[in-house]
Protein backbone atom coordinates (compact mmCIF):
# COMPACT_ATOMS: atom_id res chain seq x y z
CA UNK A 1 0.00 0.00 0.00
CA UNK A 2 1.82 3.50 -1.06
CA UNK A 3 1.71 6.19 1.06
CA UNK A 4 -1.78 8.29 1.39
CA UNK A 5 -1.07 12.23 2.23
CA UNK A 6 -2.99 14.80 2.72
CA UNK A 7 -1.92 18.66 1.32
CA UNK A 8 -3.82 21.80 0.46
CA UNK A 9 -5.46 21.66 -2.33
CA UNK A 10 -3.70 24.21 -5.21
CA UNK A 11 -5.20 25.52 -8.79
CA UNK A 12 -3.34 22.83 -10.25
CA UNK A 13 -5.29 20.32 -8.57
CA UNK A 14 -8.79 21.53 -9.92
CA UNK A 15 -8.85 19.60 -13.43
CA UNK A 16 -7.97 16.57 -11.98
CA UNK A 17 -10.63 17.12 -9.14
CA UNK A 18 -13.18 18.01 -11.83
CA UNK A 19 -12.69 14.83 -13.79
CA UNK A 20 -12.70 12.24 -11.14
CA UNK A 21 -16.51 14.35 -9.78
CA UNK A 22 -17.28 13.19 -13.43
CA UNK A 23 -16.67 9.52 -13.30
CA UNK A 24 -20.17 7.91 -14.06
CA UNK A 25 -19.78 5.03 -11.64
CA UNK A 26 -18.47 7.28 -8.89
CA UNK A 27 -20.94 9.45 -9.57
CA UNK A 28 -23.82 6.89 -9.18
CA UNK A 29 -22.54 5.60 -6.13
CA UNK A 30 -21.59 9.18 -4.49
CA UNK A 31 -25.40 9.65 -5.05
CA UNK A 32 -25.54 13.12 -3.68
CA UNK A 33 -23.42 15.05 -6.18
CA UNK A 34 -23.79 18.35 -8.13
CA UNK A 35 -27.49 18.68 -10.09
CA UNK A 36 -24.80 18.49 -13.19
CA UNK A 37 -21.79 16.78 -12.90
CA UNK A 38 -20.30 17.62 -16.17
CA UNK A 39 -21.12 21.97 -14.97
CA UNK A 40 -17.57 23.16 -15.14
CA UNK A 41 -18.57 26.67 -14.00
CA UNK A 42 -20.53 25.41 -11.35
CA UNK A 43 -18.18 23.08 -10.04
CA UNK A 44 -15.18 25.86 -10.38
CA UNK A 45 -17.80 28.31 -8.31
CA UNK A 46 -18.11 25.97 -5.67
CA UNK A 47 -14.36 25.01 -5.04
CA UNK A 48 -14.08 28.73 -5.21
CA UNK A 49 -16.63 29.24 -2.20
CA UNK A 50 -15.32 26.76 -0.09
CA UNK A 51 -11.69 27.55 -0.33
CA UNK A 52 -12.23 30.57 0.56
CA UNK A 53 -14.92 29.60 3.77
CA UNK A 54 -13.30 29.42 7.25
CA UNK A 55 -15.36 26.61 8.38
CA UNK A 56 -14.17 24.51 5.71
CA UNK A 57 -10.76 22.27 5.64
CA UNK A 58 -10.45 20.94 2.74
CA UNK A 59 -6.97 18.93 1.34
CA UNK A 60 -5.99 17.09 -1.97
CA UNK A 61 -5.45 13.14 -0.98
CA UNK A 62 -2.22 11.95 -2.66
CA UNK A 63 -1.28 8.43 -2.86
CA UNK A 64 2.76 8.59 -3.46
CA UNK A 65 2.54 11.70 -4.43
CA UNK A 66 -0.22 11.38 -7.38
CA UNK A 67 -4.06 13.28 -6.67
CA UNK A 68 -6.20 10.76 -5.95
CA UNK A 69 -9.44 12.87 -4.66
CA UNK A 70 -10.09 15.60 -1.66
CA UNK A 71 -11.47 15.21 1.78
CA UNK A 72 -13.06 17.99 3.73
CA UNK A 73 -14.50 18.97 6.98
CA UNK A 74 -17.57 21.64 6.78
CA UNK A 75 -20.13 22.97 9.19
CA UNK A 76 -23.33 22.26 7.77
CA UNK A 77 -26.95 23.33 10.76
CA UNK A 78 -24.63 23.55 13.39
CA UNK A 79 -22.72 20.04 12.82
CA UNK A 80 -19.48 19.73 11.37
CA UNK A 81 -19.36 16.81 8.66
CA UNK A 82 -16.86 15.11 6.75
CA UNK A 83 -16.89 14.28 3.19
CA UNK A 84 -14.61 13.00 0.53
CA UNK A 85 -13.78 12.04 -2.87
CA UNK A 86 -11.66 9.16 -4.05
CA UNK A 87 -10.70 8.13 -7.59
CA UNK A 88 -12.19 5.38 -8.64
CA UNK A 89 -8.64 3.67 -10.22
CA UNK A 90 -7.96 3.32 -5.72
CA UNK A 91 -10.81 1.66 -4.87
CA UNK A 92 -10.46 -0.85 -2.43
CA UNK A 93 -6.79 -0.50 -1.64
CA UNK A 94 -7.11 1.14 1.76
CA UNK A 95 -6.38 5.13 0.15
CA UNK A 96 -10.37 6.32 1.71
CA UNK A 97 -9.21 4.73 5.10
CA UNK A 98 -5.92 6.25 5.29
CA UNK A 99 -7.29 9.84 4.10
CA UNK A 100 -9.96 9.72 7.08
CA UNK A 101 -7.25 8.99 9.49
CA UNK A 102 -5.22 11.39 8.31
CA UNK A 103 -8.23 13.68 8.42
CA UNK A 104 -9.33 12.71 11.70
CA UNK A 105 -5.73 13.69 13.48
CA UNK A 106 -6.28 17.27 11.77
CA UNK A 107 -10.21 17.71 13.00
CA UNK A 108 -10.59 17.60 16.45
CA UNK A 109 -14.11 18.94 16.72
CA UNK A 110 -16.44 16.14 18.19
CA UNK A 111 -18.81 14.74 17.37
CA UNK A 112 -18.09 14.88 13.75
CA UNK A 113 -21.59 13.69 11.55
CA UNK A 114 -21.02 12.03 7.84
CA UNK A 115 -23.55 10.54 5.56
CA UNK A 116 -23.90 8.17 2.75
CA UNK A 117 -26.06 6.48 0.02
CA UNK A 118 -27.17 3.12 2.32
CA UNK A 119 -26.23 0.96 -0.63
CA UNK A 120 -22.75 2.63 -1.02
CA UNK A 121 -20.79 -0.09 1.22
CA UNK A 122 -17.83 0.59 0.62
CA UNK A 123 -17.71 4.44 1.97
CA UNK A 124 -20.12 2.81 4.52
CA UNK A 125 -17.47 0.60 5.75
CA UNK A 126 -14.61 3.47 5.59
CA UNK A 127 -16.57 5.12 7.65
CA UNK A 128 -16.98 2.44 10.32
CA UNK A 129 -13.71 1.48 10.38
CA UNK A 130 -12.69 4.74 11.29
CA UNK A 131 -15.23 4.58 14.44
CA UNK A 132 -17.95 6.12 12.88
CA UNK A 133 -21.36 5.00 14.23
CA UNK A 134 -24.71 4.63 12.32
CA UNK A 135 -27.17 7.14 14.26
CA UNK A 136 -30.13 6.66 11.62
CA UNK A 137 -30.82 6.79 7.88
CA UNK A 138 -33.96 9.21 6.06
CA UNK A 139 -34.76 9.79 2.89
CA UNK A 140 -33.54 12.67 0.38
CA UNK A 141 -32.81 13.94 -2.98
CA UNK A 142 -29.88 11.94 -4.73
CA UNK A 143 -29.60 14.56 -7.98
CA UNK A 144 -26.85 11.64 -9.59
CA UNK A 145 -29.67 9.19 -9.24
CA UNK A 146 -32.51 11.36 -10.43
CA UNK A 147 -34.62 10.04 -7.39
CA UNK A 148 -35.08 9.98 -3.85
CA UNK A 149 -32.75 7.32 -1.68
CA UNK A 150 -32.04 6.26 1.32
CA UNK A 151 -29.51 8.18 3.44
CA UNK A 152 -27.56 6.51 6.01
CA UNK A 153 -26.10 9.33 8.86
CA UNK A 154 -23.28 8.44 11.00
CA UNK A 155 -21.53 10.15 14.27
CA UNK A 156 -17.86 10.16 15.42
CA UNK A 157 -18.06 10.96 19.09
Amino acid sequence: MAEVALRPIEDGDLDTLFDQRRDPEAVRMAAFTAKDPNDRAAFDAHMAKTRAAPDVHQFAVTEAGRLVGSIASFVMEGDTEITYWIDRSVWGQGVAGQALALLLERITTRPLHARAASDNLGSLKVLRRAGFAIIGTEIAYAPARNAEIEETILRLD
